[in-house]
């Protein structure tokens, strides 16, 4: 989430050494890789939660929805911010005692 920050870059680091590295493309085809942080299941769907590997040190995260079949799983972005809002705070409060959180207006 654009607005939403994680505060603790040790912790960080420790997620980077269990080297749960994602890579998807981008609009352009592009690689990206993020750090995979947690799954979030809420109001009947599933959504991941990514940290881009490049951007770590901001800390900001990126929410997909999950959709699809696990041999055949397709990350779609959230474009509906009252939605992303929703799954950012239940993964708040699913990682809280693993992450620091700073909000962001």
């Amino acid at each position: 989430m654009d607005n939403e920050n994680l505060n603790n870059p040790e912790e960080l680091e420790d997620f980077d050494e269990l080297d749960n590295i994602i890579v998807l493309n981008d609009e352009e085809g592009n690689e990206v890789e993020f750090e995979f942080l947690d799954v979030v299941e809420l109001d009947g769907k599933e959504y991941v939660v990514l940290l881009p590997v490049e951007e770590a040190d901001a800390g900001e995260v990126v929410i997909f929805r999950v959709e699809g079949e696990e041999e055949d799983e397709s990350y779609i972005g959230v474009e509906d911010d009252e939605e992303a809002e929703k799954v950012f705070k239940a993964f708040k409060e699913k990682t809280k005692d693993t992450f620091n959180f700073v909000d962001e207006d």
